[in-house]
């Protein structure tokens, strides 16, 4: 089973002392908080599409999203799908079409990457039962501005 998840927003991790650490991308489903670290880099691209504020240049999820479209493609939904050794894995579902004819296409990415390019399309994001049993926390554990 799946649920649909929105990104509860951007922050950064802090230790026990009060340390800052890695940053983090939140999101909401089945009304818990998963929390994935990510890098600098795609937060900054993570923090613009959220923001709806584009790049003075394309940045990569941008340049990716416009080659798929450009060669009859879209993107249909975004799934975090597994955990293996602390680190979650994602599949972004398209769709191209040649000829009239439809075919599907799967590719595996980062969760990052994937949560990022679903932002700027506006497809819907999905995290597995198994996932969120492994990793997904209280809301009450983050704060969210």
């Amino acid at each position: 089973m799946t649920h649909e998840a929105t990104v509860d927003g951007l922050g950064i991790s802090v230790d026990d002392g009060g340390e800052e650490g890695a940053p983090v991308v939140l999101l909401r489903a089945r009304g818990e908080t998963l929390p994935i670290f990510i890098s600098a880099d795609q937060a900054k691209s993570i923090s613009h599409a959220l923001e709806g504020r584009p790049f003075e240049r394309p940045l990569t999820h941008d340049l990716f999203v416009e080659m798929l479209t450009e060669f009859g493609g879209a993107i249909d939904r975004v799934r975090i799908d597994g955990l293996a050794e602390h680190t979650f894995l994602a599949k972004i579902d398209a769709e191209r079409y040649v000829n009239g004819e439809r075919t599907d296409v799967t590719f595996d990415a980062r969760p990052s990457d994937a949560i990022a390019i679903a932002l700027r399309v506006d497809c819907p994001v999905f995290v597995s039962e198994d996932v969120l049993d492994k990793a997904g926390r209280p809301p009450e554990e983050f704060e969210v501005e």
